[in-house]
Order: structure tokens, then C-alpha cells, then sequence
């Protein structure tokens, strides 16, 4: 397969699990009617960003995987003759929950997961309070649409990630993503931070010669513990190909399904013109194993 018709489903959560799965499945339905081979979900698309604040009950919402959730997804994806790229809250055992991406084949069985490698902890995004690092490796998910390089939100900061993940062999990178603003930042200060978000993505679609899709939640979730505050998340979902072009992109403050078709076979195009891969210093990066050079 040399293109493949994507669609990202960017979309608002509530705390109604069932009718945000509803929506969602509504969506996804959606999408593959209009042709969509491949539906990306945003990150932890079950339900509001809970991770706003740190409070140990908030854990039950968790699930195994297979779980409820994955069984959902796998029934769509037979269906519709789809691969789906959902993201979930999983949690592996007692007091040992990761931040996981689940890829079903359009068979409906589990084509591969990938559990979240880096974790945030910041004002509002106190993710280490509940997920465990991953420890599958930057591993890309063979698929029939294509080889997917998926990570998740935070990962989209680490060049070294969207790398491995072109080394081991991706024919895409994909990150679902939930990343908002502050409502109290200054409109400079909130287009300087969606700005450098599009900015680094595009620079691994560049450095890596691949195309990217990034979907991203939207809509305001306010904070459990401070009435008035919480994220607007900005959505700006996106795609862009191998060379950092915008292919599509999606509203700050709409849902919507972004349809993209991507063409896998430019990749090969775009790296014989620039070479990156071939120009590496691999003898000279033995510092990037340290976590600084003092």
C-alpha cells in the first residue's frame, strides 16, 4: 500500500464514559464511510483529562487491556474494515498503570501496543502520579495500512524518540496528544506554545523523512480542585508529509474528523534527496547516553 486515507478524530470528553464512547464509535463510523482506512483517537480519548489533579480514586478509572474499552474498539475496527489507534488508561496490575496505545487491525484483533515512554509532570499535567514509564521500546506496529511509529503526547517533545522509531522502521509517526492552554496566559504566550507544538513535529517529519499525524483533544475541561481554572485544549490536530508540508489541520475549538491522504511512497523520494539517515555520526553520539555533559 503506497497511500493510505487517514482521519483524525478530534474531539471533546466528558465525564459521561459511555456517551464519549458513543461519540467517539459515532466518529469513527463516520470516517470510514468517507474512506478512511487508518482513525487516529486522541489521548485518552475515554473520558476528561483527569491527570489535572492527583487523587488516588481517580485510578478506578483505569482498565486492563484486553479490557471493555479494547473489546469496543476491536468490534468497530472488524466492522468497518479499519485500523484504529486508540489510547488508554491501562492498567497492567495492581498499583502498576501505564499510559498505553492500542492499534487494532481492521480483523478487530490487537495489531500492537505502545505504552507511553515519557511522562510529564507539571501544573495540571501530574501524569507520573499515574503512569508507570513504558517498557516496550520505541517499537513500530506492523499494520495493513502500514508500518505505524506511534508515541504519545509527551514523547513528542524527544527527537530521540520519533527517530528510533524511524530506525526500527515506521512508515508514519503518529501521536495522540491531550495539550491545552493555561486560560490565564497571555495570547502570546499561548500562540508561542501551539506554535513550538506544530514546530517540533514537523522537525521529526523533516529530520526523518515521514509523514506525521497529530490529534489532539479540544475543548475546555475545567479543574476538579480549582473552580474557574483548568485547560483549554487547543486541538490544531494536524498531518504533515515528509518534508514538514501541512497536508491538513483542524480548527483550535471544533470537533471534527480531519480527513488526509498520505502518500507513504514520498519517504523514499524525500531521503534520496536528503539523506539524512545515511549522513548520521553514529561513532560520535555516545553523549547522547548521558543525561548531561557537565
Amino acid at each position: 500500500m503506497t497511500t493510505v486515507t487517514a482521519a483524525l478524530i478530534q474531539q471533546t470528553c466528558s465525564c459521561d464514559r459511555k456517551g464519549t464512547l458513543e461519540k467517539t464509535a459515532e466518529m469513527i463510523t463516520r470516517a470510514a464511510a468517507a474512506g478512511a482506512a487508518l482513525i487516529v483517537l486522541q489521548e485518552l480519548h475515554t473520558g476528561p483529562y483527569f491527570c489535572q489533579v492527583e487523587d488516588p480514586a481517580l485510578f478506578d478509572m483505569a482498565e486492563p487491556i484486553p479490557g471493555p474499552s479494547s473489546e469496543l474498539l476491536g468490534r468497530l475496527a472488524l466492522e468497518l474494515g479499519v485500523v484504529i489507534v486508540s489510547s488508554l488508561f491501562e492498567r497492567r496490575a495492581p498499583g502498576l498503570y501505564h499510559n498505553t496505545a492500542v492499534v487494532f487491525e481492521k480483523d478487530g484483533t490487537i495489531a500492537g501496543t505502545y505504552r507511553k515512554m515519557h511522562i510529564p509532570d507539571d501544573p495540571g499535567f501530574y501524569e507520573k502520579f499515574y503512569f508507570t514509564p513504558g517498557d516496550l521500546g520505541f517499537e513500530p506496529i506492523k499494520t495493513s495500512v502500514g508500518t505505524l511509529g506511534v508515541l504519545v503526547c509527551w514523547d513528542q517533545w524527544y527527537p530521540e524518540a520519533a527517530r528510533l522509531m524511524a530506525l526500527a522502521g515506521a512508515d508514519l509517526l503518529i501521536y495522540p496528544t491531550a495539550i491545552g492552554w493555561d486560560p490565564l496566559d497571555t495570547s502570546d504566550e499561548q500562540e508561542r506554545q501551539r506554535d513550538a507544538w506544530t514546530t517540533v513535529q514537523r522537525g521529526h517529519a523533516v529530520a526523518n523523512g515521514l509523514p506525521v499525524l497529530v490529534v489532539n483533544r479540544v475543548g475546555h475541561e475545567s479543574s476538579p480542585e480549582k473552580p474557574g481554572k483548568g485547560i483549554q485544549f487547543w486541538g490544531s490536530s494536524f498531518a504533515a508529509g515528509p518534508q514538514g508540508e501541512i497536508l491538513a489541520n483542524a480548527s483550535t475549538g471544533s470537533e471534527e474528523i480531519l480527513l488526509v491522504e498520505i502518500d507513504l511512497a514520498r519517504s523514499e523520494i524525500v531521503r534520496r534527496i536528503w539523506p539524512f539517515l545515511r549522513d548520521r555520526r553514529i561513532d560520535a553520539y555516545g553523549d547522547l547516553l548521558k543525561r548531561y555533559r557537565d
